[in-house]
């Protein structure tokens, strides 16, 4: 994003990011360009370097080091917060968007309703019941079950064919993606799509639910 974004933006990103209040990251930079060093929340903010017109920065977290990037001194000096400006900005209310849709698609069982679609799930396998066969409108026999699944909002039914039945076992944690869900004899389940994935993540000892 550094790149294409002005430094407003490029320090309204890291505000919303790493979760710290614009003004406060403002005077955390303005603190560490006239002492040196400042903090911010669980940010250590350093400056490196002073040159006539700019003064380069960097930011770490622990020992993992953030950012590191030039500020011109005028932006410093500037009365009204630019970095809180700047998270009014087409650029920055993009990638909100963005953030907020990938959260959104992340659901748990007590957010499911019929019709969604590309839908991202943990939960814990409870139990598979034995599979049955069935003529499929392809004109080809399919084992099927419907496994019990639940995480700690609930629980519901995942559709499995073939070879998802043994991809899994009772107590497993799985993480399901891009699925959708369905009405079947009147109860609700979740359908793995042609795009979706299906994989083990733990067991029961890392996981628990209600």
């Amino acid at each position: 994003m550094r790149n294409k974004a002005t430094i407003g933006e490029y320090l309204a990103f890291l505000s919303i990011k790493y979760e710290v209040d614009p003004d406060q990251f403002f005077h955390a930079l303005i603190s560490a360009w006239e002492n040196r060093e400042s903090t911010c929340e669980d940010l250590l903010i350093a400056c490196r370097k002073k040159m006539r017109d700019k003064a380069i920065f960097l930011v770490t977290r622990g020992h993992k080091v953030i950012a590191q990037f030039p500020i011109p001194n005028n932006f410093l000096l500037k009365e009204t917060n630019p970095i809180a400006h700047s998270r009014n900005t087409d650029l920055i209310r993009r990638y909100l968007f963005k953030k907020a849709n990938r959260r959104s698609h992340s659901l748990h069982v007590a957010d499911l309703r019929t019709g969604m679609k590309q839908i991202n799930l943990r939960a814990k396998v409870l139990e598979i019941p034995k599979p049955k066969c069935v003529f499929t409108r392809f004109g080809n026999y399919a084992a099927v079950t419907n496994a019990l699944i639940a995480d700690e909002t609930g629980n519901t039914k995942l559709c499995l064919w073939n070879e998802q039945i043994s991809s899994i076992s009772e107590g497993d944690i799985i993480q399901i993606e891009n699925a959708r869900t369905s009405m079947f004899k009147g109860e609700q389940q979740l359908r793995i799509t042609k795009n979706g994935k299906l994989s083990v993540i733990g067991s029961t000892e890392s996981y628990h639910c209600h």
